[in-house]
């Protein structure tokens, strides 16, 4: 790969120590960045005009967001909810669908999520290696339309659902299994939401991208590439519509890059969100950090105008009147 293919970044924007960085979420008409900390139960806003930031807090881990219409969508570690907020209340949950029982709820959350041009939430669960657990991965969706939850895709080799989102046609939705090192496409009807002719679309060892870093969250450009961070690799990957690794950002600080989203006046910055080793499963992970001290902060890279987001996920609950 030539040196113009490769960035190293450095230095945080914000040195937020998260331990489970996850979800950047840009709202472009504040100028608000929101992201969350899983282990923490926090969702953070971070003003990009202003520089402030604050943060609400839950009784349960808030996994994944959206934006509606008067504030924020969600996914919990339990379903899809809303942000209810108001300036004389703390901010609450009001849970829509909670489609895990209560033993799959002993053994697996819901993890990342995005929602379709039709605002239908889909989001994605973590496969359990504990002892007594029957529950693979699972990739749910809940159709605000019909107030329903409903299983899209269970099958045994679906590991930790992660970062999913659609081509700008709609057509295609891809959706990672994360310890299966793999990034799925699938056939996508966006009229009944229904999915088909599942197909890998990355292969990471395939690719050099071997364990133990494995795909994490992505987001689409505005050229149709996936950029997919990289758990315990410390790098993002960018990838070409035929799946040839075509650019990469290296962090040599941080352990594991979670997340990522495009935003800003001109959608040419790239938000990534980190972890702390702790959450990795390293074996000595104060050792880790040491190495790695900027796992957990919030970076930004300006790309001014080389790289620019795509329309790759959309409002919850509100049908794009582009489609």
């Amino acid at each position: 790969m030539s040196t113009d293919s490769v960035l190293v970044v450095d230095t945080p924007l914000l040195e937020t120590g998260c331990i489970l960085g996850e979800g950047p979420l840009y709202e472009p008409s504040t100028g608000i960045l929101h992201f969350v900390d899983i282990k923490r139960c926090r969702v953070y806003h971070y003003d990009t005009n202003s520089h402030s930031i604050e943060f609400d807090e839950f009784e349960e881990p808030v996994t994944a967001l959206a934006l509606r219409q008067d504030g924020l969508a969600c996914v919990t570690a339990t379903g899809f909810a809303l942000i209810e907020k108001d300036s004389e209340s703390k901010p609450t949950l009001t849970y829509l669908s909670q489609p895990l029982s209560e033993r799959e709820r002993k053994y697996t959350r819901l993890n990342d999520g995005a929602c379709d041009a039709r605002g239908r939430f889909l989001a994605g669960t973590l496969e359990s290696k504990a002892p007594g657990n029957e529950f693979g991965g699972v990739l749910y969706q809940y159709d605000p339309a019909t107030g329903l939850a409903r299983v899209l895709d269970d099958s045994e080799d679906i590991t930790d659902g992660n970062g999913l989102g659609w081509s700008e046609d709609n057509s295609t939705l891809y959706f990672t299994s994360s310890c299966a090192n793999l990034i799925y496409a699938y056939d996508y009807n966006l009229e009944d939401g229904s999915v088909s002719n599942r197909r890998v679309f990355i292969d990471g060892p395939s690719l050099g991208l071997n364990a133990p870093s494995f795909c994490d969250g992505l987001c689409i450009d505005s050229e149709g590439c996936i950029w997919s961070a990289r758990w315990a690799g410390s790098k993002i990957v960018r990838f070409s519509k035929e799946g040839r690794i075509i650019f990469e950002i290296q962090f040599p600080k941080v352990f594991s890059v979670t997340a990522l989203t495009f935003g800003g006046p001109e959608n040419d910055w790239l938000f990534v969100t980190t972890a702390h080793p702790s959450v990795a499963g390293v074996a000595d992970s104060d050792k880790v950090f040491a190495e790695y001290p900027d796992s957990g902060h919030l970076f930004k890279i300006d790309f001014q105008g080389r790289f620019k987001g795509g329309v790759w996920r959309h409002s919850f609950g509100t049908i794009d009147a582009t489609i």
